[in-house]
Order: C-alpha cells, then structure tokens, then sequence
C-alpha cells in the first residue's frame, strides 16, 4: 500500500508493518490518529517504524500513547521503531518513557 499523505505527513504500510514520515504534531496528529486508527486495526501485530519523522511536538507523542491504550483495549500488540530523539526527549520530560517501552515489550 502506498503512503497517505496527511497534510505535510505520510503513513503508509502493510502487513503489520507501517511507516510514520515527515512533521508529527498539533497541524497533523488528528489526521494521523484516524489514519492510523484505520490501518492498524485488523492488524493483531503492528509495528511502526518513526524514523522518517523529521520533527514532531507532544500532540504527537500524544498520538502514540493513544495508539498504545486502543491496541491493548482491542488484545493486540504494537512496537514502534525508529524513535526520533525529539520523541524520546519529550517523552523522557513528561515520564511516559517506560509506557512506551512497555508496548515494545508486549510485542
């Protein structure tokens, strides 16, 4: 399947298996989160690749935690790969770190 492009933002994939690329945060993470919603849903496995992320905010962490509360409300499992420094930086600030590293985890 070819990317989407989500305004400045491309999430594309198949297979379990998804990339996350260009700017991730308050312009973009409502269409991100439903675009992604919809992908990953009949996937029991996802795996999220985040290197192509080139800047992203805490609307965007926002979104990853969100995707990490709807796949174990539904049993299956995400792992994401890749994590932009910008990312692990804001997530490390605001203590959500190790929710992130327990979904890899459960992968």
């Amino acid at each position: 399947m070819a990317p989407a492009a989500v305004g400045g933002f491309e999430l594309g994939g198949e297979g379990g298996r998804f990339r996350l690329a260009g700017c991730f945060g308050f312009e973009t993470a409502a269409r991100v989160l439903e675009r992604g919603d919809a992908l990953f849903r009949a996937h029991p496995q996802v795996e999220l690749d985040l290197s192509g992320v080139t800047d992203a905010d805490s609307a965007g962490l926002a979104v990853l935690l969100a995707w990490i509360e709807r796949a174990r409300s539904r049993g299956h499992s995400l792992r994401y790969v890749g994590m932009p420094a910008q990312l692990a930086g804001i997530a490390r600030i605001t203590e959500v770190e190790p929710l992130l590293h327990a979904a890899e985890r459960q992968a």
